[in-house]
C-alpha cells in the first residue's frame, strides 16, 4: 500500500443509474470496505421511475411515482445490509440520463462535500469483444460513468470549475482512486469471498425488481464472482478497472 493509500480519508462514494445497479456491480467490494472501516455513500443519478414491469399496462405519473417510491425503500433497505452511510438520490429521469453539465455539477458538489479518496462507476464504454450483449450497457449506465469520471477529473479538484460551488462554500477535492465496473478492460481484483453473502441479501432487498426470479439471479451471481475468482486466485471476488488521480 502507498503512502498516499495509507494517508487517505477512509470515505467512498458510488456512482451508478439506477437503484440496484452497485449492488450487482460492487457491492461484494463495499461490504468488505465497510468492516475495513471505510465510510461509503451511494449516488444514484435517476429515479427509477422507468424501473417498473415489462408487461406494465399503466405507465401514467400516479405508476411511475409509486415505482419511484419502491425502488427508494428497497435501496435504503439494500443499503442498511451493506452498512451505507447514506443514499442520495439525484432524481434525473430514469431512461434519460445524459452526461450533462448539471449533472456534473450535482456530482462535484457531492464529492467536495463528501470529500472521497475513493469513488467507484459504471464503464462509460461498451465491451466489443468476444460479443456485446446489448442488455449489459444500459444508456443511463453509460451515461453515469460518464458523467462520474468527468466530475472526478478535472471538475472535482478544479477551481476554476463550477465558480458557484466554491461561493457555495464547496472547496475543490482530488479522487485519490476510480474503481470502474463492467469496463471493457479489467486489471484489478477485490477478493469477496468474506462478503459473498452480505452482497446476495443486499440483492435480495430489491424485491421490486428481482423477487420473481432471485434463484436464477442468485446462481449467476455466485457464478459470476466464481469466475472472477479463479482468475485472480480468489474463491469469489469482483473485478475493475482500477486507476489513481
Amino acid at each position: 500500500m502507498s503512502e498516499q493509500q495509507e494517508q487517505q480519508n477512509k470515505v467512498a462514494m458510488v456512482i451508478c443509474a439506477h437503484a440496484d445497479d452497485a449492488e450487482f456491480g460492487c457491492s461484494g467490494t463495499i461490504a468488505l470496505w465497510v468492516k475495513e472501516g471505510w465510510d461509503v455513500y451511494y449516488v444514484l443519478c435517476t429515479d427509477g421511475s422507468g424501473g417498473g414491469p415489462d408487461e406494465a399496462t399503466d405507465v401514467g405519473p400516479e405508476a411511475r411515482a409509486k415505482v419511484v417510491e419502491t425502488r427508494k425503500v428497497e435501496q435504503r433497505a439494500a443499503g442498511k445490509v451493506l452498512g451505507l452511510k447514506d443514499v442520495v438520490f439525484l432524481g434525473y429521469q430514469d431512461g434519460q440520463l445524459q452526461p450533462t453539465l448539471d449533472l456534473r455539477r450535482d456530482l462535484v458538489r457531492l464529492m467536495r462535500q463528501y470529500k472521497p479518496s475513493r469513488v467507484v462507476c459504471q464503464s462509460p464504454d461498451r465491451s466489443w469483444t468476444p460479443v456485446m450483449r446489448i442488455q449489459g450497457y444500459h444508456p443511463d449506465h453509460l451515461a453515469a460513468g460518464r458523467a462520474a469520471l468527468e466530475a472526478i477529473y478535472p471538475a472535482s479538484q478544479n477551481p476554476w470549475d463550477f465558480p458557484e460551488l466554491m461561493a457555495e462554500g464547496y472547496k475543490p477535492h482530488k479522487v485519490s482512486e476510480i474503481y470502474i465496473f463492467g469496463a471493457p478492460t479489467k486489471n484489478f481484483a477485490v477478493d469477496i469471498s468474506s462478503t459473498i453473502e452480505i452482497k446476495i441479501e443486499a440483492l435480495r432487498a430489491h424485491v421490486s425488481q428481482l423477487s420473481s426470479h432471485f434463484e436464477q439471479i442468485e446462481g449467476w451471481i455466485r457464478s459470476g464472482a466464481e469466475d472472477a475468482g479463479k482468475r485472480n486466485g480468489f474463491a469469489f471476488a469482483e473485478e475493475f478497472h482500477r486507476t489513481e488521480n
